[in-house]
């Protein structure tokens, strides 16, 4: 139903101002509906407004951007750095005047739902049921209760709730004279503070994902030969030079149909499972072709740093990330010291690796250790059965969620952003646009049973083919079929290219959805 302005009666609220949430606010406002965004933080652009200085954009630049809001020709660096990416989110959001939804600085404390019996017992999605979202505004504390018909969570998993790793009795962070922090304290400070702050030290960062190998590179910039950074690596990682192995494109190896084709997929029916048999020595092949050519260009080997899980693994479980211009050299050169050991503890002087007598001496240590999501995202809701709801069970996938947006029970809310793929911000836009859809009654969601099933078919992919990085909520190498599920619900065509060779062969990137076709 619409006022007599157009816009909808029903309010939707929508926790954060980050890619996900800005897109999200932009399909709602689409549909007539008139959303409150709460940020907050002073400004959008989610992980992109406070991050490491030199972090530069992982996915290659066409594959990364709005479908209606291209990158500007002003803009010709592949891979952008952090200020020019967050520049183009706030382009995107002043053309579409979106910042006027948003309420800066509004913390949400919790959620409650009543539903239409008041007991907030909802077992389906579409209820007659309000939520209850609890507000504060930060610079002043004060507190107020905002009542909604949905609420859209894009809060992300990168933020807010670092991932401290456990240690025995007496060989934490305590029993260190020096200074212990996360990743997360690091990404706040400017490049002038965060150099200060390791400048003269003996720095070792815990991590080799994205965030440790840019600590490690800028530290290693600041103190050079005289006093290395050692990266502790408990697992390496298929880390990417390029996306170019041995002078191929990676994207035509992994983002078209032809590439699904090699895995088994969440419901496929009969014939598509005897295809991804029949083609498993191809995708075994592909996993070689791309490990080979890091293997070489890197020297892995040299360094002791192969992986024992392959690139699929890698890339189905969302952890891929490139490799800084210029890190081994600096292995080379005495810089940046690599150290491998499943766990470590620490000592009055610094790291204890397993295995190892000797510690690592060290002044700083800034544990690049990920973040906790899944707690993060549970401990918004009031309800402990909600709580329970969203961590799923212990050999379930980490967030059960329908169309990696809904949870089945938990009514008139959707999770965009949670779940991850090779390119999240053209994923989140799909999903945006697809529940948007949905709110504005072009379609309706399966029973409860029938998500349940789907949810667990993908909990079986995942599992098969991300290992033991299952519970990352991650569609990895399937992410052309997750988008044709959406297309399909929409009433779109999933089919999105012109010419057969094109549709099975050619990759596939976010100007593909630009709208139903």
């Amino acid at each position: 139903m619409a006022n007599c302005d157009g816009r909808r009666k029903e309010v939707i609220a929508i926790i954060g101002g980050g890619i996900s949430g800005l897109l999200a606010c932009k399909y709602a406002i689409s549909k007539g509906f008139d959303p409150i965004v709460f940020e907050s933080e002073s400004s959008i652009g989610g992980v992109w407004s406070k991050t490491i200085e030199s972090t530069k954009l992982q996915t290659p630049k066409p594959l990364y951007q709005f479908s209606d809001f291209p990158w500007p020709d002003s803009v010709t660096e592949v891979f952008p750095d952090q200020h020019t990416v967050l520049e183009y989110i706030e382009s995107y959001a002043r053309h579409f005047d979106l910042v006027r939804h948003i309420q800066f600085n509004n913390k949400v404390l919790s959620l409650s739902y009543e539903d239409d019996g008041g007991n907030g017992t909802s077992r389906e999605w579409m209820s007659n049921g309000k939520w209850n979202v609890t507000v504060q505004h930060t610079p002043t504390l004060s507190i107020k209760v905002y009542q909604v018909d949905y609420v859209v969570v894009c809060v992300g998993k990168f933020s807010q709730v670092p991932n401290i790793p456990e240690f025995p009795q007496n060989k934490g962070p305590e029993a260190f004279e020096g200074k212990v922090i996360h990743s997360m304290d690091y990404s706040k400070m400017d490049s002038t503070t965060a150099t200060d702050f390791v400048k003269g030290k003996h720095v070792a960062v815990v991590g080799f994902q994205k965030s440790g190998l840019d600590i490690a590179m800028e530290s290693s910039t600041v103190n050079g030969v005289e006093r290395p950074c050692t990266v502790i690596i408990r697992t390496p990682h298929w880390n990417v030079p390029d996306y170019f192995p041995w002078g191929f494109p990676m994207a035509k190896l992994y983002l078209n149909r032809f590439s699904e084709l090699t895995v088994h997929k969440p419901g496929e029916g009969l014939l598509l499972y005897l295809i991804a048999t029949i083609l498993s020595p191809l995708r075994w092949g592909f996993s070689k072709f791309v490990e080979s050519y890091i293997k070489h260009k890197l020297g892995l080997s040299k360094h002791g740093m192969v992986p024992d899980h392959s690139f699929l693994n890698e890339l189905s479980a969302c952890l891929i990330s490139t490799v800084p211009h210029g890190f081994y050299d600096r292995v080379e050169e005495g810089r940046l010291k690599l150290k491998k050991a499943k766990s470590f503890g620490f000592t009055k002087q610094g790291i204890v690796l397993e295995g190892q007598a000797q510690p690592i001496k060290s002044d700083l240590v800034i544990l690049a250790t990920g973040f906790n999501g899944i707690d993060k995202l549970k401990h918004i809701f009031e309800s402990p059965k909600y709580q329970q709801l969203i961590a799923g069970s212990d050999d379930s996938a980490a967030v059960p969620l329908y169309r990696e947006c809904i949870h089945p029970q938990i009514p008139q809310m959707a999770i965009i952003g949670f779940s991850e793929s090779i390119a999240n911000l053209y994923t989140s836009e799909i999903r945006c646009r697809w529940l948007a859809e949905l709110l504005d009654g072009k379609f309706k969601l399966p029973s409860v049973n029938m998500m349940e099933k789907d949810i667990a078919e993908w909990d079986k992919y995942k599992k098969r083919y991300s290992k033991k990085y299952y519970r990352k909520s991650c569609i990895g190498a399937l992410h052309i079929w997750h988008n044709d599920q959406l297309c399909k619900d929409m009433g779109w065509n999933p089919k999105r290219k012109k010419g057969l060779w094109a549709e099975w062969f050619e990759p596939y990137g976010p100007m593909d959805y630009t709208g139903p076709i």
